[in-house]
């Protein structure tokens, strides 16, 4: 089997559309599914709208968000 950086050193010379899929198709591989981490991530998201509900929680607009960054 080749090594990382065999395969490195290959990928290097292939054209950017190539390059492209390849890390798409190598990134698909990292994302694997994890109904505990859904779960958690779902109770997540359905706390902060409650608290937005009650009024504990604020929107921020985009704007806002963004001008924090510049």
């Amino acid at each position: 089997m080749a090594t990382a950086k065999e395969i490195l050193d290959k990928a290097i010379l292939l054209s950017p559309a190539e390059k492209a899929e390849l890390v798409d198709q190598l990134i698909l591989t990292l994302d694997k599914p994890d109904k505990k981490l859904d779960k958690l991530w779902a109770e997540e998201a359905e706390s902060r709208l409650a608290a937005y509900k009650r009024g504990d929680l604020r929107a921020v607009s985009l704007e806002e968000v963004l001008a924090k960054y510049k």
